[in-house]
């Protein structure tokens, strides 16, 4: 459900006829890419750095922390989509196949969103020793169960190449549109520059 008053465009921040996404809606999709990146990121950085290192430790810390905000993160996006997100239509001329494609794309997207950081902490816990999160020391809540722990650890990997594929998907398309089909489809999740302002009046010149 979307809403579209005038008053509530004040508050999210919407411009009507605008056809982008509101102001909060761009922030989250944009903040989630930026902790996608970290996550990728220490991943990539922890497998080519000496495990046993302090700063491997560090980067693990870091990507256990990152995941929980993912799905902080997710779960809001979710929540402010159903309830006051603006959403606006696929262009006229977008095939409906696109459309279906599309949207399976994106249901993919938060499902997995959602579903990675539970696998990783799983993973985490059932090691059954103490981790590190958000700089926080966290005591062993569970004894080691190595069979569950190695299920948890091998979803959590099929989940990233899973994510990291419908990711390519995603941005693949929107590159598409943007470069070949010009449809606009882009612009409705880049950010709203600020409109530029004259700060002095334009010279006129005066017959002597």
């Amino acid at each position: 459900m979307t809403r579209n008053s005038e008053s509530e465009n004040i508050v999210t921040g919407i411009s009507p006829g605008d056809g982008r996404f509101d102001q909060v809606s761009i922030a989250l999709h944009w903040l989630t890419v930026l902790l996608i990146v970290v996550q990728y990121g220490s991943l990539w950085l922890h497998e080519a750095a000496h495990h046993a290192s302090n700063f491997s430790a560090a980067l693990l810390s870091v990507h256990r922390s990152m995941g929980i905000v993912t799905w902080i993160v997710a779960v809001t996006r979710l929540v402010w989509r159903r309830n006051f997100a603006d959403l606006p239509p696929f262009p006229p001329d977008m095939p409906k196949l696109q459309q279906v494609i599309a949207k399976a794309n994106e249901y993919g997207l938060y499902l997995l969103l959602l579903v990675q950081p539970i696998t990783g902490l799983a993973g985490v816990l059932l090691r059954g020793q103490p981790f590190t999160l958000f700089f926080w020391g966290v005591p062993a809540l569970f004894e080691p169960n190595p069979p569950v722990r190695t299920m948890f650890i091998e979803a959590h990997e099929i989940g990233a190449k899973a994510l990291l594929l419908l990711i390519g998907l995603h941005a693949g398309a929107a590159l598409f549109h943007r470069l070949v089909l010009r449809d606009g489809v882009l612009q409705r999740m880049l950010p709203r520059l600020p409109e530029r302002t004259r700060l002095t009046p334009p010279l006129t010149s005066r017959a002597e």
